[in-house]
Protein backbone atom coordinates (compact mmCIF):
# COMPACT_ATOMS: atom_id res chain seq x y z
CA UNK A 1 0.00 0.00 0.00
CA UNK A 2 3.04 2.44 1.12
CA UNK A 3 4.29 1.75 -2.62
CA UNK A 4 1.55 2.46 -4.44
CA UNK A 5 0.66 5.36 -2.43
CA UNK A 6 4.29 6.90 -3.06
CA UNK A 7 4.19 5.72 -6.78
CA UNK A 8 0.93 5.97 -8.02
CA UNK A 9 -2.15 7.32 -6.12
CA UNK A 10 -2.76 10.85 -7.36
CA UNK A 11 -0.64 10.91 -10.06
CA UNK A 12 -1.99 12.60 -13.30
CA UNK A 13 -3.06 9.68 -15.13
CA UNK A 14 -3.96 10.61 -19.18
CA UNK A 15 -3.78 7.36 -20.66
CA UNK A 16 -6.63 6.11 -21.90
CA UNK A 17 -5.61 1.96 -21.21
CA UNK A 18 -4.69 2.94 -17.80
CA UNK A 19 -7.91 5.12 -17.03
CA UNK A 20 -9.24 2.15 -18.13
CA UNK A 21 -7.83 -0.06 -15.68
CA UNK A 22 -8.60 2.13 -12.98
CA UNK A 23 -12.51 2.50 -13.94
CA UNK A 24 -12.19 -1.24 -13.72
CA UNK A 25 -10.85 -1.77 -10.65
CA UNK A 26 -12.46 1.15 -9.21
CA UNK A 27 -15.44 -1.36 -9.54
CA UNK A 28 -13.93 -4.09 -8.51
CA UNK A 29 -13.10 -2.56 -4.94
CA UNK A 30 -16.99 -1.52 -4.26
CA UNK A 31 -17.37 -3.72 -0.72
CA UNK A 32 -14.21 -4.42 -0.26
CA UNK A 33 -10.54 -2.85 0.68
CA UNK A 34 -8.35 -1.51 -2.39
CA UNK A 35 -5.51 -3.84 -0.35
CA UNK A 36 -7.34 -6.31 -1.54
CA UNK A 37 -7.76 -5.43 -5.05
CA UNK A 38 -4.12 -4.38 -5.41
CA UNK A 39 -2.85 -7.54 -4.61
CA UNK A 40 -5.14 -9.19 -7.17
CA UNK A 41 -4.38 -6.75 -9.82
CA UNK A 42 -1.50 -8.63 -11.83
CA UNK A 43 -4.55 -11.58 -11.89
CA UNK A 44 -6.96 -8.98 -13.19
CA UNK A 45 -4.16 -7.96 -15.90
CA UNK A 46 -3.35 -11.16 -16.99
CA UNK A 47 -7.66 -12.39 -17.45
CA UNK A 48 -8.56 -8.92 -19.03
CA UNK A 49 -6.02 -8.52 -21.59
CA UNK A 50 -4.11 -5.55 -19.86
CA UNK A 51 -7.20 -4.13 -19.87
CA UNK A 52 -7.18 -3.04 -23.63
CA UNK A 53 -10.30 -1.85 -23.78
CA UNK A 54 -10.95 -2.69 -27.57
CA UNK A 55 -10.00 -6.70 -26.26
CA UNK A 56 -12.40 -6.19 -22.93
CA UNK A 57 -15.69 -4.93 -25.44
CA UNK A 58 -15.46 -8.16 -26.97
CA UNK A 59 -15.86 -10.78 -24.54
CA UNK A 60 -18.57 -13.15 -24.62
CA UNK A 61 -20.55 -14.72 -22.22
CA UNK A 62 -17.99 -17.75 -22.62
CA UNK A 63 -15.27 -15.69 -21.64
CA UNK A 64 -17.32 -14.03 -18.90
CA UNK A 65 -17.56 -17.70 -17.77
CA UNK A 66 -13.75 -18.44 -18.07
CA UNK A 67 -13.64 -15.27 -15.77
CA UNK A 68 -16.09 -16.44 -13.28
CA UNK A 69 -14.06 -19.80 -13.11
CA UNK A 70 -11.00 -18.12 -12.38
CA UNK A 71 -9.73 -18.00 -8.74
CA UNK A 72 -7.51 -15.73 -8.96
CA UNK A 73 -9.37 -12.30 -9.27
CA UNK A 74 -12.67 -11.19 -7.47
CA UNK A 75 -15.10 -13.48 -8.89
CA UNK A 76 -18.58 -11.16 -8.86
CA UNK A 77 -20.94 -11.77 -11.69
CA UNK A 78 -22.27 -8.38 -11.62
CA UNK A 79 -18.71 -6.43 -11.06
CA UNK A 80 -17.24 -8.09 -14.15
CA UNK A 81 -20.29 -8.10 -16.44
CA UNK A 82 -19.91 -4.42 -15.72
CA UNK A 83 -15.86 -4.18 -16.93
CA UNK A 84 -17.17 -5.72 -19.90
CA UNK A 85 -19.69 -3.10 -20.54
CA UNK A 86 -17.51 -0.03 -19.57
CA UNK A 87 -14.83 -1.34 -22.09
CA UNK A 88 -17.38 -0.39 -24.63
CA UNK A 89 -18.35 2.83 -22.97
CA UNK A 90 -14.78 3.84 -22.90
CA UNK A 91 -14.71 2.71 -26.91
CA UNK A 92 -17.72 5.15 -27.56
CA UNK A 93 -16.40 7.84 -26.19
CA UNK A 94 -13.11 7.46 -27.79
CA UNK A 95 -15.04 7.29 -30.71
CA UNK A 96 -17.18 10.80 -30.00
CA UNK A 97 -14.51 12.88 -27.97
CA UNK A 98 -11.23 11.19 -29.35
CA UNK A 99 -9.78 9.60 -26.39
CA UNK A 100 -11.34 8.67 -23.00
CA UNK A 101 -8.45 10.88 -21.36
CA UNK A 102 -10.11 14.40 -22.89
CA UNK A 103 -13.19 13.09 -21.78
CA UNK A 104 -12.36 12.71 -17.86
CA UNK A 105 -10.09 15.68 -17.55
CA UNK A 106 -12.77 17.37 -19.63
CA UNK A 107 -14.73 17.62 -16.41
CA UNK A 108 -11.59 19.71 -14.62
CA UNK A 109 -10.85 21.28 -17.79
CA UNK A 110 -7.85 19.59 -18.06
CA UNK A 111 -6.27 20.47 -14.46
CA UNK A 112 -6.63 18.61 -11.55
CA UNK A 113 -8.60 19.63 -8.51
CA UNK A 114 -5.69 20.50 -5.89
CA UNK A 115 -7.29 19.66 -2.36
CA UNK A 116 -5.54 20.98 0.81
CA UNK A 117 -6.99 18.55 3.45
CA UNK A 118 -5.17 18.78 7.16
CA UNK A 119 -6.41 15.66 8.11
CA UNK A 120 -7.91 12.13 6.84
CA UNK A 121 -11.15 13.25 8.70
CA UNK A 122 -11.25 15.82 6.05
CA UNK A 123 -11.43 13.63 2.65
CA UNK A 124 -14.56 13.31 1.46
CA UNK A 125 -16.39 10.29 0.03
CA UNK A 126 -18.26 12.01 -2.96
CA UNK A 127 -18.37 15.34 -3.99
CA UNK A 128 -20.28 17.68 -6.45
CA UNK A 129 -17.68 16.67 -9.31
CA UNK A 130 -17.86 13.03 -8.33
CA UNK A 131 -21.71 13.39 -8.42
CA UNK A 132 -21.58 14.98 -11.87
CA UNK A 133 -19.17 12.28 -13.59
CA UNK A 134 -20.91 9.79 -12.22
CA UNK A 135 -24.42 10.64 -13.57
CA UNK A 136 -22.75 11.39 -16.92
CA UNK A 137 -21.25 7.80 -16.98
CA UNK A 138 -24.55 6.24 -15.83
CA UNK A 139 -26.28 8.13 -18.68
CA UNK A 140 -23.87 6.88 -20.94
CA UNK A 141 -24.62 3.08 -20.04
CA UNK A 142 -21.90 2.72 -17.42
CA UNK A 143 -22.15 0.70 -14.53
CA UNK A 144 -20.04 0.74 -10.87
CA UNK A 145 -19.56 4.35 -11.49
CA UNK A 146 -21.40 5.23 -8.59
CA UNK A 147 -20.72 8.95 -7.07
CA UNK A 148 -18.37 7.31 -4.10
CA UNK A 149 -16.80 4.83 -6.60
CA UNK A 150 -16.28 7.85 -9.04
CA UNK A 151 -14.41 10.18 -6.20
CA UNK A 152 -12.28 6.58 -5.11
CA UNK A 153 -11.61 6.61 -9.19
CA UNK A 154 -10.84 10.08 -9.44
CA UNK A 155 -8.62 10.34 -6.35
CA UNK A 156 -6.56 7.18 -7.64
CA UNK A 157 -5.65 8.86 -10.99
CA UNK A 158 -4.68 12.68 -10.06
CA UNK A 159 -7.74 14.18 -11.52
CA UNK A 160 -8.33 14.96 -7.93
CA UNK A 161 -5.22 15.24 -5.60
CA UNK A 162 -5.90 14.53 -1.66
CA UNK A 163 -3.06 14.04 -0.69
CA UNK A 164 -2.93 15.58 2.41
CA UNK A 165 -1.04 18.86 2.44
CA UNK A 166 1.30 17.39 4.99
CA UNK A 167 2.30 14.75 3.07
CA UNK A 168 5.48 14.81 0.90
CA UNK A 169 3.27 13.71 -2.83
CA UNK A 170 0.68 16.62 -2.06
CA UNK A 171 3.10 18.94 -4.17
CA UNK A 172 4.87 16.27 -6.53
CA UNK A 173 2.21 14.48 -8.01
CA UNK A 174 1.23 17.75 -10.02
CA UNK A 175 4.50 17.70 -11.37
CA UNK A 176 3.96 15.79 -14.89
CA UNK A 177 1.77 13.01 -15.76
CA UNK A 178 2.76 9.29 -14.65
CA UNK A 179 3.48 6.71 -17.21
CA UNK A 180 0.89 4.01 -18.21
CA UNK A 181 0.27 1.65 -15.44
CA UNK A 182 1.81 -2.11 -16.91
Amino acid sequence: MLDYHDQEWGVPLRDDRGLFEFLALSGVQAGLSWEIVLRKREAFRKAFDKFEPARVARYSERRLDKLLANTEIVRNRAKLVAIIKNARGVLAIQEKHGSFADYLWGFVDGRAVVNRWQSRDELPASSPLSDRVSKEMKARGFQFVGTTICYAYMQSVGVVNDHLASCFRHAQVGRKPRAAAR
